[in-house]
């Protein structure tokens, strides 16, 4: 059996822009791709902190600094909001236990201020 699994988010992300005539996606900055691990083109969820709206989309590279949703994304943010940035992986039934996310802080100018692997019964940050 395969168990869909967090691999990493960042925490609290906040919004640079929004950008509804550009086609789709969110623009994350290299910084931050590189300390959660995420690839360009990869699925991901966004969890509006700010006003509770979620979606999902995949991901382009920004420029440093930059969280841009684009397309219908971008009416569901503002720049300011605060978001969460989710991505999840499959996994063997056998390798849940041992199965770690990475989770990225922030600060207020998207600079990670944490890069962590979070076991299960570990720090909550949601």
């Amino acid at each position: 059996m395969r168990i869909e699994m967090l691999k990493g988010k960042i925490h609290r992300a906040t919004v640079t822009g929004a950008d509804l005539n550009y086609e789709g996606s969110i623009s994350i900055c290299p910084d931050l791709l590189a300390a959660a691990k995420f690839r360009v083109w990869e699925r991901v969820d966004i969890y509006n902190v700010t006003n509770g709206a979620r979606l999902s989309t995949y991901i382009i590279e920004g420029k440093r600094g930059e969280v841009c949703l684009n397309g219908a994304a971008a009416r569901l943010v503002h720049a300011g909001d605060l978001v969460i940035i989710a991505s999840y992986c499959s996994v063997d039934e056998s390798e849940a236990d041992g199965h770690q996310p990475t989770i990225v802080l922030v600060d207020e100018h998207n600079r990670p201020k944490a890069a962590e692997a979070h076991r299960n019964g570990g720090a909550h940050l949601n």
